[in-house]
């Protein structure tokens, strides 16, 4: 009852689309009546039909969901023009942050042209909806903070809020505390030492929705493609809170579950989807098109050659992230210590802890 419902909705919209050039019931009407007439009359006694007037009319239509649209109202003729909305540019964002900063209560901070690109780059794949939601979330901040504006910090705040939840101080254990400060530390040493102008941004211990830490990261340049070599640092960075565990706790704990999940993804990727791991051969390449990316690292664990590529992959990452972390046990341990201590990192702290641990070490 549903289909038919929609089909009848449908098929009621392209009639009324069709019936916008038909002239009036009682304009027809009286043509046909002249028309009759006509018929009885000699040719030079004829009645003069009445031009039908033209209608210049423009018929627009919008929606987020263009690929669930009957392809009867794709049909040529029905729509002949389609414009397609991506997300903003970089430059995009800035305009809409100029826009809605100017409604908003803000610090003078924000006004300064690197700190709103510096806020552009935060807001990589956010549509202008999501830009301003962001802005709203960030007030609401500084409102909690006692103060009647945003700035930069508060942006940030939101945006880790929005992507992670919000923060959920827990009383951990001495043991716990120590087990989640190593696996977020080992992230952060992966991600120093193996990531490609990669940006520290958070390292924390303070538990956010379903995580108990977390490292926040990103590139330092807006980038659409990845390499395989950044892929693989991707996967060595989830990988490392499983082996700072193992390292320095002697054994893993369920902590490093959705890193597993993320790497073995990424290998999945590698092996099925990017041509990465020796073999040309697709497994998206169905007949009816390209599978979702769930279905796609499903077949290709399915398959016995693919998941040897994978678990190959996945070991490969799990030993440079070993010898990584026992080079740099200094950096680690430095990074593990502050967290103990002040339960998160923001930024520039997370890159003092670093210099001052490699300085200690000449």
């Amino acid at each position: 009852m549903v289909a038919a419902g929609a089909g009848g909705i449908v098929n009621e919209l392209l009639i009324q689309m069709q019936s916008f050039d038909q002239p009036r019931l009682r304009t027809r009407f009286r043509a046909r009546l002249t028309g009759w007439v006509n018929g009885y009359l000699p040719q030079n006694w004829q009645l003069a039909q009445k031009q039908l007037p033209y209608n210049n009319l423009l018929l627009i239509a919008a929606t987020n969901r263009g690929d669930s649209l009957d392809s009867a109202l794709l049909r040529p003729g029905r729509f002949d023009r389609r414009l397609y909305f991506d997300l903003p540019t970089k430059q995009g964002r800035v305009d809409l942050l100029d826009h809605f900063l100017s409604r908003k209560a803000h610090h003078q901070q924000l006004d300064d042209p690197e700190v709103r690109d510096k806020v552009s780059h935060e807001t990589f794949g956010y549509t202008p909806v999501m830009i301003e939601h962001l802005l709203d979330e960030a007030l609401l901040v500084a409102l909690r903070d006692g103060r009647r504006e945003m700035n930069l910090n508060d942006i940030l705040e939101a945006k880790l809020t929005d992507e992670m939840g919000i923060k959920q101080p827990v009383n951990y254990t001495d043991t716990d505390r120590t087990a989640v400060a190593t696996h977020e530390a080992g992230h952060a040493t992966v991600a120093y030492f193996l990531g490609k102008d990669r940006r520290m941004e958070v390292l924390s211990i303070i538990k956010r929705r379903g995580s108990l830490g977390l490292l926040a990261h990103g590139d330092v340049e807006e980038k659409f493609t990845r390499t395989k070599s950044e892929i693989e640092s991707a996967i060595a960075i989830a990988l490392g809170g499983l082996v700072a565990e193992e390292v320095g706790i002697g054994e893993t704990g369920t902590g490093p579950g959705s890193d597993l999940s993320y790497a073995t993804s990424l290998a999945a990727q590698m092996v099925g989807s990017f041509g990465m791991a020796g073999s040309l051969i697709s497994y998206e390449a169905v007949q009816e098109g390209a599978i979702s990316r769930s279905n796609l690292v499903a077949k290709v664990l399915a398959d016995a050659k693919g998941k040897e590529r994978v678990e190959d992959i996945l070991g490969t990452q799990r030993e440079r992230v070993r010898a990584v972390l026992a080079e740099n046990s200094d950096v680690h341990q430095a990074l593990t210590g502050a967290l103990v201590d002040r339960d998160e990192l923001v930024g520039e702290e997370i890159l003092e802890v670093i210099a001052k641990a490699l300085a200690n070490r000449n």
